[in-house]
């Protein structure tokens, strides 16, 4: 069998590269959007360039450009103060680049400049747009007046079931430490894609037909790049949001991203994950401020326990002293009492060395003796029985 003709990968590419400078020459002017944006400790700046087409709905072209740290810490400044913007994901940009190919590390764009004037692109002047068109149709606050359950715990997801946020959100929610119960229900969706907008909000009136079995219902999605997220910025989902009669909470992309359906929501969160930490707060600080109310309600019938044994305390202590009082006062009167009855006995006088005079054992005053009277003198220890010879009167 013979050997077809052939040649090795590095002439290929080899020819491709030369192919690719012979054909680009210097630098060019290319219109494109940053997908991808960061730097390094170098002072390098990495960006992937795409081209969505007509209607930017699509991807069409992806490349990958470097700014060299020379010319980024000039062009950095230059842009931003320019501007008043920093490079970011979903801006559109107007860049000078040298195409440059490697056999080893493939095709690269090069970028020496940029144009400030060509500041945010198409998208975002569409998403401005958007915006402002849904401020001023009150659109922004309609569904932050509704009022979230005290303890909302029967929810309804709008998600793809495959993604990653949203199997995320089902684990941090129901396996969460305190033991706290939930009820979710999903409504599949698209989450990214062009009909991505119409998927959810399909998803949402399926929901509303079940609106009474809800406390909530939870837009979610794990982040992505900016062109996987730009259906939660279009008109039509924002409006089904803003309208929707119980409060709609979302948990769209990753810390950077903010969309037009979380600006309209009741409360939006950056993550899935910070989502489901969000509804168990909710309870966590119930239990708190239950724990709380426990705590001050012990210790006020612990104070009150104190102050009514204080009273009563002091109650007894009058008793006592009111009693120990009267009873000082009863004993004093019997003690009064009893000197008179002693002072009174007639037999007392006796122990002064007085006598008494008694006809048949009855005492008798003077005027009563008269002459040949037998009568009976008492004395102390002593009782004389005698007979009366004379009365003497005494003037």
């Amino acid at each position: 069998m013979s050997e077809k003709e052939h040649i090795s990968l590095l002439e290929l590419l080899g020819r491709v590269k030369e192919s690719i400078e012979n054909r680009m020459g210097g630098s060019v002017w290319v219109k494109a959007q940053i997908s991808e944006i960061k730097s390094n400790s170098t002072g390098h700046c990495y960006l992937e360039l795409a081209d969505a087409g007509e209607g930017n709905q699509n991807i069409e072209a992806r490349a990958q450009a470097i700014i060299w740290s020379s010319v980024f810490k000039m062009l950095k400044p230059y842009f931003e103060t320019t501007t008043g913007y920093q490079l970011s994901r979903g801006m559109n940009v107007l860049v000078k680049v040298q195409v440059q190919f490697s056999t080893l590390y493939g095709l690269s764009l090069i970028i020496s400049d940029i144009d400030p004037s060509f500041t945010v692109g198409e998208l975002e002047i569409e998403r401005q747009r958007t915006i402002e068109r849904l401020r001023r149709e009150g659109m922004f606050e309609m569904n932050r007046t509704l009022q979230l359950p005290r303890l909302p715990h029967r929810f309804a997801i709008v998600s793809s079931e495959s993604a990653a946020g949203y199997l995320d959100f089902i684990k941090h929610l129901h396996e969460n430490e305190y033991g706290y119960r939930f009820y979710t229900k999903l409504f599949p969706a698209p989450v990214q894609g062009e009909n991505a907008p119409a998927g959810i909000i399909g998803a949402i009136d399926k929901v509303a037909s079940e609106i009474d079995s809800f406390d909530a219902l939870l837009i979610l999605r794990g982040g992505g790049g900016v062109h996987d997220l730009r259906c939660f910025d279009d008109y039509d989902l924002a409006v089904n949001i803003a309208q929707f009669p119980i409060p709609v909470l979302t948990g769209i992309g990753h810390e950077q991203d903010f969309h037009i359906a979380d600006m309209v929501a009741h409360t939006s969160v950056k993550t899935p994950t910070a989502l489901a930490s969000f509804i168990t707060g909710i309870f966590i600080q119930e239990d708190s401020m239950i724990a709380s109310f426990a705590s001050r309600l012990s210790l006020s019938l612990q104070t009150r326990v104190v102050l009514e044994q204080s009273m009563i305390s002091r109650v007894a202590d009058n008793i006592f002293n009111i009693c120990n009082k009267r009873f000082s006062n009863e004993q004093h009167r019997l003690e009064l009492a009893e000197e008179r009855v002693k002072n009174g006995n007639p037999l007392a006088i006796l122990d002064k060395g007085y006598a008494l005079v008694a006809r048949n054992g009855l005492r008798v005053t003077g005027e009563e003796i008269s002459a040949g009277e037998n009568l009976e003198i008492m004395m102390q220890k002593m009782v004389i029985d005698c007979k009366v010879e004379k009365v003497k009167r005494l003037k």
